[in-house]
C-alpha cells in the first residue's frame, strides 16, 4: 500500500510538473519577476514629458518596473551587482510608444491582428487605445498579450453606445457576429427610455477602460453617460462631432478625449449633418483667413476642461489619397490641409494631443502607423518634435487613466521602453531605428522580428 502511494504521489508531481512547462510555455513573453534587475547604462535619454534630453543616463529595472533612474556617474556598486548590464551608450532611449487609436477586430480576425500586434511592439509601441471593436475577440488579445503569450502591446479598449438610427451601419454585424447590433454589451443602443446606470455597468462588464459615445446622440444622453460613466470610473471616449449634437455641447458634456480633429470643424458650419450616415463636408470658407475665433474659444474650453484631442492626422492624409484615386467619388468631409491647421491651432491654443492612427500601414511596411501619424504633428501640425513624442507616451499613457504606470521614464513606472540608433528630435523619422523594445521589464530585439507574411495579411489587404 504504502509503494502504491509513493507510486501515485510521484505520478501526481509528474503530472503538474507537466502542467506547469505547459503553461510556461504557452507564455513565452511573460514579463520577468522581480529580482530579475537590468541596468542600461549611458543613455540619452527623452522620457517622455517633453523636457530636454538628458545625456548619460542610466535606467534600472528590476523585474516589470523602473527602479531607479539617475546619472550614469551616480550608479552604486550595490546598483550594478547581480544585474544584467546593457551599454547604450551614445543610443537613444525613450518610454514605450502608445497608438491611442487603433481597431484590431472590426471584424475580428486573430491571425490579422497578432501580426499587427507584434509589429507595433518591435517597432517600439507598448500600449494602444482599442477603440471599440468586437470586444470578445479584442479582450482575449489584451489577456493574451498581457500575460505574455503573444508578442504585443498592452491593450485598453472601449465598449460602444450610439443612437438607435446608427446600427443600420454594416460594420456593426461584423463585430456583432452571433448577436444582435445594439443589443450586444460592448455595443448598445441608446435612446430617452434606455436605464443609462445599467447600459454603463453593462458595458463595463466587458472589462472596457472606456464608453466610446459614436453617433447619432442629442446632448442630453451625451451629458447623462458622460456623468454615469465617470461615475462609475469609466473613461468617456467620443467623437468630436456625435451628429446632431455639435462639437461645443460634445465639449460642455466633458468627455475625456474627443477623436478626430475636423469634426471639430462642423461648429463653424452654418448648416451640419444630422446623422452620423449623413456627413457632408465642412464650411472651408470659415477657415481661409487666419485662425478662427469660433474654433479658438472651442480650444480654450477643451484646454480648460482638460480634454485631450485624438487628431488622428493620418486619417485625413488617406483620404485626401482616395480623393485622388477616384475624383468622382463623394467628397469626404474634410481635407488633410484642413485637419492640420486646426490641429496646428489646437496646440497653439494649448489643447493637449496625443497620437492616434486609426489605421494600419500596408502589410510589407516595416513600421506601423504611429510613426506616421508622429510626422505628421511636427511636420504639418508644427508640433516641435520633444512635444509629439509626449503625444505618444505620456499624453497616450493620460488618454488611458495610465498616466501613473506608462509614459515616461520614472522609478516605480512600468518598465516600458524602446531603444532607437538615431536621435529622434532631430528627426522623428528616426524612431525607426528601434534596436530594442522593453514591456513590461522584458526586451525584444528588433532582429528578432518576423514581418507580417500574406498567411496573415494578404497583400491586397
Amino acid at each position: 500500500m504504502r509503494l502504491l502511494c509513493v507510486r501515485l504521489l510521484a505520478a501526481l508531481c509528474v503530472s503538474l510538473l507537466s502542467v506547469a512547462a505547459a503553461a510556461a510555455s504557452k507564455a513565452p513573453f511573460a514579463p520577468p519577476e522581480a529580482g530579475a534587475r537590468v541596468v542600461y547604462r549611458g543613455a540619452n535619454l527623452i522620457d517622455g514629458s517633453g523636457g530636454p534630453m538628458r545625456r548619460d543616463m542610466a535606467v534600472v529595472t528590476n523585474g516589470p518596473l523602473i527602479e531607479a533612474v539617475l546619472r550614469d556617474a551616480d550608479l552604486t556598486p550595490e546598483m550594478i551587482e547581480g544585474a544584467q548590464v546593457v551599454d547604450v551608450e551614445g543610443r537613444y532611449l525613450l518610454p514605450g510608444l502608445i497608438d491611442s487609436h487603433q481597431h484590431l477586430a472590426t471584424p475580428p480576425d486573430r491571425a490579422r491582428a497578432e501580426a499587427l500586434m507584434r509589429r507595433d511592439l518591435y517597432g517600439g509601441i507598448t500600449a494602444a487605445r482599442i477603440m471599440a471593436d468586437d470586444l470578445r475577440s479584442v479582450a482575449e488579445l489584451a489577456r493574451a498579450s498581457l500575460v505574455g503569450e503573444v508578442a504585443g502591446p498592452d491593450l485598453y479598449f472601449a465598449a460602444l453606445v450610439a443612437g438607435p438610427s446608427f446600427f443600420e451601419d454594416p460594420r456593426t454585424k461584423a463585430i456583432a457576429a452571433g448577436a444582435v447590433p445594439g443589443e450586444a454589451p460592448w455595443m448598445q443602443k441608446i435612446d430617452e427610455g434606455t436605464n443609462i446606470p445599467l447600459a454603463v455597468a453593462v458595458a463595463r462588464g466587458t472589462f472596457a477602460t472606456g464608453l466610446k459615445i459614436y453617433a447619432n446622440l442629442p446632448a442630453p444622453l451625451i451629458r447623462a453617460l458622460t456623468e454615469e460613466a465617470h461615475r462609475q470610473g469609466l473613461k468617456v471616449w467620443a467623437h468630436g462631432m456625435v451628429f446632431p449634437t455639435p462639437p461645443a455641447e460634445v465639449i460642455a458634456a466633458g468627455p475625456d478625449v474627443v477623436s478626430h480633429t475636423c469634426y471639430l470643424a462642423y461648429q463653424v458650419s452654418d448648416k451640419r449633418p444630422q446623422s452620423y450616415q449623413d456627413r457632408f463636408p465642412v464650411d472651408y470658407s470659415k477657415f481661409e483667413v487666419g485662425d478662427n475665433p469660433v474654433m479658438a474659444g472651442l480650444f480654450r474650453e477643451m484646454r480648460a476642461k482638460g480634454i485631450i484631442l485624438d487628431a488622428t492626422l493620418r486619417v485625413y492624409e488617406e483620404m485626401d489619397q482616395r480623393a485622388a484615386e477616384d475624383p468622382d467619388a463623394p467628397p469626404y468631409h474634410c481635407t488633410a490641409a484642413l485637419a492640420a491647421k486646426l490641429t496646428s491651432q489646437a496646440y497653439r491654443e494649448g489643447v493637449t494631443i496625443s497620437a492616434g492612427t486609426d489605421g494600419f500601414t500596408p502589410r510589407n511596411d516595416a513600421y506601423s502607423a504611429l510613426h506616421d501619424e508622429l510626422e505628421l504633428l511636427v511636420e504639418r501640425a508644427g508640433m516641435p518634435p520633444a512635444q509629439a513624442i509626449r503625444s505618444a507616451t505620456l499624453v497616450g499613457a493620460m488618454t488611458i487613466g495610465k498616466q501613473d504606470e506608462m509614459g515616461t521614464v520614472e522609478p516605480g513606472k512600468l518598465a516600458n521602453l524602446v531603444l532607437v540608433e538615431k536621435n529622434p528630435l532631430e528627426d522623428l523619422g528616426n524612431l525607426r531605428s528601434v534596436v530594442f523594445t522593453v514591456k513590461r521589464g522584458r526586451r525584444f530585439d528588433r532582429t528578432g522580428y518576423r514581418p507580417i507574411s500574406p498567411e496573415e495579411i494578404p497583400d491586397d489587404e
